[in-house]
């Protein structure tokens, strides 16, 4: 029978002793990353190293021939736990639906996201959304850039006109209001991006190469407020301060 790329993945991780990086395993058999990852993590393949699996399977016999003798004769006197309960799981229990229940209802679009997120650990979505954090905050710089004290925003928002008038309604954005919202803006964004980086460590393996990319995102993270801090007490005194370009942060992403 002809072994799955499942399968194979966790050959190549035995035969390695478990030192091999799972982008390695992942190139090798043309697989993406995050799959082999949800492998990993769903089939326990550490503790198949070790050998747990292999002395639950030897101590089961035993187990269940226990429990065969303690459980003989059906449930406990007494017990009306199981009443009318004729095996299996309860009639109304919709465990079991659950996928055909997201055919049934989501778009298929959706359900194919679904279908590819499902493969993923907990620590492969994290780190999916650190990186979408990141972008959005470098991507940031660009879009909310003000470029110095005189940058003032206007924008008609509104207009009427009667028999022999009109007016128009502006919106208008001073220099300083506009580098307030953004460096508010910046603020928060980068205390949530600093919480799932924590959360990340947290719950990844130690021998994650990803640790090392988060590295270089906080020494980015760090260069970013310590920039801001800057451009914050100078904005106030000096008119011809603008921001700097930090388009650079944006390698540790592309590498």
């Amino acid at each position: 029978m002809n072994k799955t790329n499942r399968q194979k993945a966790f050959d190549i991780y035995k035969e390695h002793g478990g030192k091999i990086a799972l982008t390695e395993i992942a190139r090798m058999l043309g697989s993406p990353e995050g799959t082999v990852r949800g492998w990993k993590s769903k089939d326990k393949w550490d503790e198949k190293l070790n050998g747990t699996f292999q002395k639950e399977k030897e101590n089961a016999p035993i187990e269940k021939a226990e429990r065969s003798k303690k459980n003989k004769g059906g449930a406990p006197k007494g017990n009306k736990n199981a009443k009318g309960n004729s095996g299996g799981a309860p009639s109304n229990n919709k465990n079991a639906v659950s996928h055909g229940l997201f055919a049934k209802w989501l778009p298929p679009d959706t359900l194919e996201i679904l279908t590819g997120v499902a493969q993923l650990g907990p620590a492969d979505m994290l780190w999916q959304n650190i990186m979408i954090q990141y972008t959005a905050v470098l991507r940031s710089q660009k879009i909310m850039y003000v470029q110095d004290h005189y940058d003032k925003s206007e924008e008609t928002i509104g207009m009427s006109q009667g028999i022999d008038s009109q007016s128009m309604t502006k919106m208008v954005q001073m220099a300083w209001d506009k580098q307030d919202q953004f460096l508010s803006a910046q603020s928060r964004a980068m205390s949530v991006l600093n919480n799932m980086i924590k959360q990340f460590i947290l719950i990844a393996d130690e021998k994650d190469e990803r640790r090392l990319k988060l590295q270089q995102i906080e020494a980015g993270i760090e260069l970013t407020k310590a920039q801001t801090a800057k451009i914050e007490k100078t904005l106030d005194n000096d008119s011809s301060a603008t921001f700097p370009d930090i388009s650079g942060l944006l390698a540790p992403i592309d590498e």
